[in-house]
């Protein structure tokens, strides 16, 4: 799906939802004026507005003047266009999307306010009116339509794109401004209370949509535009098979919360970070430590207070899930600094070893989509990983790597640890593909992928993509020196990219073969995974507790990240020749989530 495509289902999205808001406020308007007239709580309008009217004094008249003064057309148009050449000129980088949140936000909601009048004839109160009123229905009030966009509007920015405890106050004080206009519009003779009841439904309405559209998920961008917009010259992020692309294009500048790990990311190299940062326009960073108590920092409390821009990870592929589990769903961008012993996903994502290059070309990039696998299980809560979980040899694997060596010899003591672990018995096991029937198996490990590629290139998962809205599982049963061999030979033909000497063989329940059967590949959205004992289990390099269950689902296009260029260059097909695996599984159309 091209960019272009992505803009035209967002503008469809839009027009569908803005024309069931006036749909709906027009039929809530006929049964204010035809349906409801005379009973119960209408019948209480009529004398509440003869009381305010009775009421008034100098004060009053005063006060409210200036309320309806501040929601009137001049006024209204007036604070918008300040507000949103604020927000265009704001110093660190132009916040496109929420000007165009909170500009279209008022426009809109006039538009339907006038819509709505065309339909809906009611009378203003029967009362001595203090305002000149314009040639339209008292339903809905116009006024307090306008100040929800405007007011209300501002304070979702508020909550949404600003940090610190004297936020909640600020929005605060702009949801008040509403109703204190409504009900000044009642004192005034000008409406009834139901009038002002709807101008609140259709201001309130009119910020759910244009929300939902500007700022929530890929419709947000960060706070900020495409260069291109701005006349910067711009690089559209390109697009991804089975998914909308992200809008944005390259960006610079917000608030990055980096989270380091203490032993992964030195002083040198956290120095280097802050300053490729600052140039990249992010001088407002705040950095927070992994212990072993908290993995991810304070990045749960820093996101849920608001504000955050950008996610920066300086550390490994354990790291960098226990962040992604945070930032999944959010729209909050992740950068990697990969700096830990595998790097997994980093490799996968084609970004340089090292550390500070790989942050210099994301931050010149774009945002892009990647899946998530969420896994749970027996004394397993929930959780979301980025690269592979497994159980059986590579779990003991992990287990058993001395952090020493881990250190000093980097991936190469899991191969040590490895060694130690090659007659460990073979487990028990069935698998359960997107509900289908239970598939029986021995084996001595279950990996199941979200990327394929492990160190020195070698390729576990040959069709394994992260935005593929699939899963990828590999069944590894050697038996004896012979089937060793024959999975090492196998494996070994992947790292130099030439295609297997024989053709694979899929089985009756959508299996792949390869190797003299040491190696059987499934591919599914959802994978149930029991075993006939308690097993070593792990999560992208992280051993978990022992059980006898796995369950993992995709989460399509769930993470955003910032790239130097798109996951995955080569194409499915290219992968599975190039692999000698075809694609015999059955597979369904990835969803689009973000």
């Amino acid at each position: 799906m091209t960019t272009e495509n992505g803009g035209s289902a967002r503008r469809s999205r839009l027009v569908w939802l803005l024309a069931a808001q006036t749909t709906s406020m027009v039929l809530l308007g006929l049964w204010v004026t035809h349906v409801a007239v005379g009973h119960w709580p209408l019948t209480l309008e009529g004398r509440l507005s003869q009381a305010f009217a009775t009421h008034r004094s100098p004060v009053g008249n005063g006060l409210t003047a200036g309320l309806s003064l501040l929601a009137s057309t001049e006024g209204i148009v007036g604070v918008t266009l300040v507000c949103v050449a604020a927000l265009l000129a704001l110093p660190s980088a132009p916040r496109w999307a929420e000007a165009v949140f909170l500009g279209a936000s008022v426009a809109v909601q006039s538009a339907v306010f006038l819509v709505v009048t065309v339909f809906v004839e009611r009378p203003r109160p029967d009362v001595p009116q203090l305002d000149g009123a314009p040639p339209t229905s008292s339903f809905p009030s116009g006024h307090v339509g306008a100040s929800v966009a405007l007011y209300g509007g501002l304070a979702t920015l508020v909550l949404s794109r600003t940090r610190g405890p004297w936020r909640y106050l600020t929005a605060g004080v702009l949801l008040l401004v509403p109703p204190a206009v409504g009900l000044s519009r009642v004192y005034r003779g000008m409406h009834h209370p139901s009038d002002v009841l709807g101008g609140l439904l259709n201001g309130a309405a009119t910020l759910l949509v244009l929300g939902s559209v500007f700022l929530a998920g890929h419709g947000a961008d960060g706070g900020r535009a495409p260069k291109g917009a701005s006349g910067g010259g711009a690089r559209a992020v390109p697009a991804q098979p089975g998914r909308p692309p992200l809008t944005g294009g390259r960006r610079g500048g917000g608030r990055a919360v980096v989270v380091r790990h203490p032993h992964g990311c030195p002083d040198e190299l956290a120095d280097e970070v802050r300053a490729r940062l600052h140039r990249h326009g992010f001088t407002a960073q705040r950095w927070t430590s992994t212990t072993v108590d908290r993995p991810g920092g304070s990045l749960a409390e820093e996101c849920a207070a608001g504000g955050v821009d950008l996610v920066v990870v300086c550390g490994g592929d354990g790291t960098v899930r226990v962040c992604a589990d945070v930032v999944a769903g959010t729209g909050i961008p992740l950068v990697l600094v990969p700096c830990g012993t595998g790097n997994l996903l980093a490799r996968n994502l084609d970004l340089s070893s090292d550390p500070a290059t790989a942050l210099d070309e994301a931050l010149a990039g774009g945002d892009f989509g990647i899946d998530v696998g969420r896994v749970e299980g027996d004394g397993l809560r929930p959780t979301r990983f980025t690269v592979m979980a497994g159980a059986g040899f590579d779990a003991a694997m992990v287990r058993d790597a001395s952090p020493v060596l881990k250190a000093r010899l980097g991936w190469a003591a899991y191969a040590l640890s490895a060694a130690r672990h090659l007659r460990d018995p073979r487990m028990r096991l069935s698998l359960r593909l997107d509900g289908g029937r239970r598939i029986r198996r021995r084996a001595r490990m279950v990996v199941i992928g979200n990327v394929g590629s492990l160190q020195a290139g070698l390729e576990l998962l040959p069709r394994a993509r992260p935005d593929s809205g699939r899963l990828e599982v590999v069944l590894f049963d050697p038996r004896g020196a012979a089937g060793w061999l024959a999975a090492a030979a196998h494996l070994a033909v992947r790292v130099v990219r030439r295609p297997a000497a024989a053709p694979a063989a899929g089985g009756p329940d959508g299996s792949v073969s390869v190797a003299a059967g040491s190696l059987e590949y499934f591919s599914a959205g959802r994978i149930e995974v029991r075993f006939a004992r308690a097993q070593d289990r792990e999560v992208d390099g992280d051993t978990m507790s022992r059980g006898a269950r796995l369950t993992v689902d995709t989460e399509p296009g769930a993470l955003r990240i910032r790239l130097p260029r798109a996951p995955g260059a080569a194409s499915a097909a290219t992968a599975a020749a190039l692999s000698g695996v075809p694609d015999r599984t059955s597979r369904t159309a990835p969803t689009a989530h973000l």
